[in-house]
């Protein structure tokens, strides 16, 4: 999983850049917007979607559940509606240790 930082100051990002962020298509953040109730983003007067930082901690969980664990969309979903703690609370871990074995490569790599 990659390690996700939020800008304090900023309130609302665009699809390009969750995207990005994820390392996913466009089209994929527009798939998971219309599969997953919890992600409700802004649209401004154009139409664009803008998602706050609470969109991006749902599909960090989404990302986290559909990806690095493997488990169908039904299964994401399910696991939503049980409740965010015990999901969350690995999700960190596992961002954690991403991050640290990281910051090991580069400290190996500049050895």
């Amino acid at each position: 999983m990659k390690n996700i930082e939020l800008n304090p100051d900023k309130l609302y990002y665009s699809i390009g850049e969750v995207a990005e962020m994820f390392e996913v298509n466009t089209s994929l953040i527009r798939f998971w917007e219309k599969e997953f109730s919890v992600i409700k983003p802004k649209k401004n007067a154009k139409g664009n979607r803008l998602f706050t930082p609470n969109d991006i901690q749902n599909f960090k969980l989404i990302h986290y559940y559909v990806k690095d664990l493997g488990l169908t969309l039904e299964g994401a979903k399910k696991k939503l509606k049980e409740g965010n703690d015990d999901g969350v609370a690995k999700m960190q871990i596992v961002e954690k240790l991403t991050s640290i074995k990281a910051r090991l490569i580069a400290l190996k790599e500049n050895m």
